[in-house]
């Protein structure tokens, strides 16, 4: 049994970027645990489903262990920091906000957990975080820090593969499969995602796609039923988010490998 440390900046994006990955991890004995920066304060909560007065959260905590659950994560921990908010916003400059956290500080935490759970293979962002967020380029920052301090094997940095996204919206286009009215991510925006040539790995998960979406729902604070992720007809989804997408850097040498890292991803060259 290996284990897999998945680092994220909010509740829910475990789900989005990595859950398919994790699923299949689980499903196969080994060990998953979920560490997330905040708790996701600023996220915008579905109308009605906040109780008068209840903090979102408290709420988006709870969501994380059900997410956990529906993964199949043994761990959840939290490292306690604040969130900052879109790239830009006042909330930045929060003194106590993940964004504004001390690198090398953050990074001990982080290890902390790391010594405790020796994984085989930590999961972090790309060095954009995916598309500009504050609190997901320090998760990149922190991530590298904190495995470079606990001696991770493998570090691979959760990513979207922009041209494979770019190909499957055109391809469902041309074919008449494209939902009306669905509007794709800014696929095509530079700051979003990575080229295909930078990506190193991907993991297939088609076969994990409902314990992603089952994740996906746990946040219900985030994403109704009408969220366009949920909303995606099946097959769609499985195409879509049915393989996930990593960059490693460096790839560790033969020797050095983890089983668990060769059993899950696999080179894209």
């Amino acid at each position: 049994m290996g284990t897999i440390v998945s680092f994220h900046a909010h509740p829910d994006d475990e789900s989005i970027g990595s859950a398919g990955t994790l699923a299949r991890a689980a499903a196969a004995g080994h060990r998953v645990v979920l560490v997330f920066a905040t708790r996701g304060e600023l996220g915008e909560p579905v109308p009605g489903v906040l109780a008068p007065g209840e903090p979102l959260a408290m709420r988006r905590s709870a969501e994380c262990y059900a997410s956990a659950a529906a993964i199949g994560a043994k761990r959840v921990e939290f490292l306690g920091y604040t969130d900052s908010g879109m790239m830009g916003e006042p909330t930045n400059d929060a003194p106590y906000c993940f964004w504004q956290g001390d690198i090398e500080h953050a990074a001990r935490r982080l290890a902390v957990i790391l010594d405790e759970e020796e994984p085989d293979v930590l999961t972090i962002y790309d060095d954009n975080g995916g598309y500009g967020h504050p609190d997901h380029i320090q998760v990149h920052r922190v991530g590298r820090r904190a495995a470079e301090l606990s001696a991770v094997p493998v570090v691979a940095q959760g990513t979207i593969n922009r041209d494979w996204m770019i190909r499957g919206v055109r391809g469902l286009a041309e074919s008449g499969q494209l939902p009306e009215g669905w509007t794709p991510p800014a696929a095509e925006a530079p700051a979003f995602g990575k080229p295909e040539s930078e990506i190193t790995h991907r993991v297939d998960a088609v076969d994990f796609v409902e314990q992603k979406k089952a994740s996906m729902r746990a946040h219900a604070s985030q994403m109704g039923p009408d969220h366009f992720l949920l909303a995606m007809p099946g097959p769609m989804f499985a195409m879509g988010m049915g393989v996930e997408f990593y960059i490693v850097d460096p790839v560790p040498s033969p020797a050095a490998t983890p089983e668990l890292f060769e059993e899950l991803f696999t080179p894209l060259r």
